[in-house]
């Protein structure tokens, strides 16, 4: 498989901290790298080290395309905590479609097929017109999910996806997760690995550093998890 992203002796340190130390981790495309590790370990940290939202304090990060670098990724992010202030006046259906906005030829009937498509997979049609600061935890985590996975990308990157999700949603969620990992390369941080594991091609644990797991077995049964 051609390498995607390539991180070569990362190290975090903040506030004389070390939070990541001697990370070296090559993603190849099309891979479904399930990540987990303890409260702390710096787990978002690296995801944000990987998408370039976060600069480490020694080491590269080096996106690839066929094998030749490349300055940039196209990346969908599902962060773990939202940055999104529950007062501003935004709705449900302008979240998910903020995800198509910066794309060049998406006309404005395309921009609404596409928010409907995916606000009915996250069932949340009823909810279209909605504030955001109406929402339950979960019916929010289900909006950013949309936004997250509207545009096709080269990496979807997924911090906790099952975060305030009920368990009347979460089998969905493994569906869609699933159905994308067939033709993008997906990054997956998450503490309820039972299934995500299963799915996942490549497993690794986050404790200020990297540790290879050889099985999915090894992943869900960790003493760390």
């Amino acid at each position: 498989m051609n390498n995607i992203i390539n991180l070569s002796d990362v190290e975090m340190i903040r506030e004389n901290k070390i939070i990541l130390s001697d990370i070296n981790l090559t993603i190849n495309k099309g891979d479904f790298l399930a990540i987990t590790g303890p409260n702390g370990g710096g787990k978002t940290t690296l995801l944000r080290i990987i998408l370039k939202l976060l600069k480490p304090t020694s080491g590269i990060i080096n996106y690839y395309n066929n094998g030749k670098e490349i300055e940039q990724l196209s990346i969908g992010y599902l962060p773990q905590k939202n940055s999104i202030d529950p007062k501003f006046p935004i709705t449900v259906r302008q979240v998910i479609s903020s995800g198509l906005m910066g794309l060049k030829k998406v006309t404005k009937n395309e921009l609404v097929e596409e928010t409907y498509r995916i606000l009915k997979l996250v069932e949340l049609e009823d909810k279209a017109d909605s504030p955001i600061g109406a929402l339950s935890g979960g019916q929010l985590q289900r909006t950013l999910l949309g936004r997250a996975i509207i545009s096709p990308h080269d990496v979807l990157v997924l911090d906790e996806p099952l975060s305030y999700i009920d368990r009347k949603f979460e089998d969905k969620i493994y569906k869609i997760i699933s159905n994308i990992a067939t033709d993008t390369t997906v990054l997956l941080v998450s503490h309820e690995m039972t299934k995500f594991a299963e799915m996942a091609n490549r497993h690794i644990i986050v404790d200020h550093n990297i540790t290879l797991c050889h099985s999915a077995s090894h992943l869900i049964h960790c003493d760390c998890c």
